[in-house]
């Protein structure tokens, strides 16, 4: 390891750092989401392990890692605190976008940054818009090679504990959107810790307000040339992050009603059994959640490799067969996480509703990072191509 630098891991090692962290995380993610503790702690160690820079391309020194052990280690993150698993996943996404649209110079800048341990937030959603992918925030001219930036944005994930914000912004009026690049604590830009959500409580998930922020030439990515008009795996890439999140509430749900059934529950009279564990009905429940949850990680691992076969042979077929398939992903983690959160309470018992134990954490945050978008329109574009052989639109959210 080059002094400075974070480590570049393999696959095996990523895997094995990231079920290292995830046993570290889980310690006190309870603790961290009812007293609402932001992980900045977490994160820091996060940033060092090197596995934020998993997917800086080979050319610049990183590992170049696919997009397979990318989802295995969100999911393995996500399983011991799936707010650190949500907090990095703007980060690879902004990674993804310099590999696509940046400049060479500007991949060798971000790409040393990352490799040096630092992390991107986002500022791309706006509160108050039409819809999702309305955005109203302009750069304006001011002058050779810089732009003014004013802008206020929402469900800004992991700005908080950012070292550079990717802004999401018209360059010039109704013009095309790029992404600019703004150092944390440059002048006019506030984080604001405001995100109140029932669950992911700690992604610190609230406000950028930029006013008259400066933002050189060299530092502005054409974000629309990712979509203009050619293939392109980048939505497909930002949906198995997030269908890894959901796997992995799914899988630390379970886990941990099969650990308070077999510890703390006790049976119901007319089960005749000594053993809670031992009811059929709550080992036939247990045996259905299995069937969902290993479900969901079994599509979530071949959209995974399907993004990287896109990846290897970029077409319109094979980018479209990555997104359905991620569109297969993000249904069952969906229903898996919600459904395996829900059931915790009904197979558990009475006490496991104890507000001091804190279990309902796991369906609040399956419920909360489910909303991201809809899973009902992953559906629909898969019952689409099953019936007109229609392919998913371009866009980041499939």
């Amino acid at each position: 390891m080059t002094e400075g630098r974070v480590p570049v891991l393999d696959p095996a090692s990523a895997r094995a750092e990231a079920a290292r962290l995830r046993d570290r995380f889980a310690e006190g993610a309870s603790e961290r989401d009812a007293q609402r503790i932001l992980p900045h702690e977490q994160v820091r160690e996060l940033a060092a392990s090197g596995l934020l820079a998993i997917t800086v391309p080979a050319a610049h020194g990183g590992a170049d890692l696919p997009v397979e052990v990318v989802a295995d280690v969100i999911r393995l993150i996500s399983q011991g605190d799936p707010n650190l698993g949500q907090i990095p996943q703007s980060h690879f996404a902004y990674v993804n976008s310099l590999r696509l649209s940046a400049a060479p110079a500007q991949q060798a800048f971000f790409f040393g940054e990352v490799l040096a341990g630092k992390m991107f937030g986002n500022a791309q959603s706006e509160l108050g818009t039409k819809h999702v992918r309305d955005y109203r925030a302009t750069l304006l001219p001011a002058g050779e090679g810089e732009w003014v930036l004013n802008a206020d944005k929402g469900y800004c994930t992991g700005a908080l504990f950012a070292d550079w914000i990717p802004v999401l912004a018209h360059l010039d009026v109704d013009g095309p959107l790029h992404v600019a690049w703004v150092e944390r604590h440059t002048e006019g830009v506030t984080v604001v810790d405001d995100w109140d959500g029932v669950g992911q409580r700690t992604t610190a998930s609230g406000g950028v307000r930029l006013v008259d922020v400066t933002v050189t030439e060299d530092l502005l990515t054409p974000f629309h040339a990712t979509f203009d008009g050619r293939p392109q795996t980048y939505g497909s890439f930002a949906q198995t992050l997030h269908a890894a999140i959901d796997a992995g509430i799914a899988r630390a749900a379970v886990t941990e009603a099969a650990a308070f059934v077999t510890t703390t529950s006790r049976p119901y009279p007319d089960a005749g059994v000594d053993r809670h564990a031992d009811d059929p009905l709550v080992v036939h429940a247990f045996g259905e959640l299995e069937v969902a949850v290993r479900g969901a990680e079994a599509l979530l691992a071949e959209a995974a490799r399907a993004v990287d076969r896109a990846n290897a042979d970029l077409t319109a077929e094979t980018a479209g067969a990555a997104s359905l398939a991620l569109a297969a992903a993000r249904a069952a983690t969906t229903r898996a996480s919600v459904e395996a959160a829900s059931r915790l309470f009904e197979l558990a018992g009475t006490r496991s509703a104890l507000g001091r134990l804190n279990l309902d954490r796991h369906w609040r945050n399956a419920r909360t990072h489910t909303l991201h978008d809809p899973a009902a329109w992953k559906i629909q574009h898969l019952g689409r191509h099953v019936l007109d052989g229609v392919l998913p639109p371009s866009h980041g959210q499939i």
